[in-house]
């Protein structure tokens, strides 16, 4: 490949995944045409997409970018996973397909320009946003129910005492 076709494929790489700080790498090269398919249709049903990247030409693209470390670790062929939502979700597509097709080998993944990667795997099993917000709101509403507890409490001993004293009297 001549050098200025390689800097337009990394220019037109450099364009495609600016913004993105989330991805997954993983390697289809044991999957049938079928089964890519398959699992791209699946991805897509989250907002994910699928994207084969020649190496040399992804390391080139993303020098000096978030996603560099992602780069560095980058080995045989690979295909990049990036969403508009929840990185998690896709990867926990990813795991649930990776059962389904013995052939699909799972990588690593960055969240959100972190340079520490993590597999593909480890990041399947965190909490998604959802799960998070609902936590959130759990650990706000917990002092409330504890303080309604106290207050209810006084008054249930008393119903409970002015009770056996009626019985005991009739």
């Amino acid at each position: 490949m001549s050098k200025p076709v390689k800097d337009l494929i990394t220019d037109e790489l450099r364009s495609r995944f600016d913004g993105i700080d989330s991805a997954c790498v993983v390697d289809l090269s044991g999957l049938t045409v079928l089964q890519q398919e398959a699992l791209r249709r699946q991805l897509r049903q989250k907002s994910a997409r699928l994207r084969v990247v020649k190496n040399s030409l992804a390391r080139r693209a993303w020098k000096d970018t978030v996603l560099q470390p992602l780069g560095q670790s980058l080995a045989g062929p690979c295909a990049l996973v990036t969403t508009s939502e929840s990185l998690i979700d896709a990867a926990k597509i990813l795991v649930a397909a990776a059962k389904e097709f013995a052939a699909l080998d799972l990588k690593h993944a960055m969240v959100e320009g972190d340079p520490s990667l993590l597999t593909v795997e480890e990041l399947s099993k965190m909490k998604g946003r959802p799960e998070l917000l609902g936590d959130v709101a759990m650990l706000l509403t917990s002092p409330g129910r504890a303080i309604a507890g106290c207050l209810r409490g006084p008054q249930s001993r008393i119903a409970g005492c002015l009770k056996t004293i009626a019985e005991k009297a009739a």
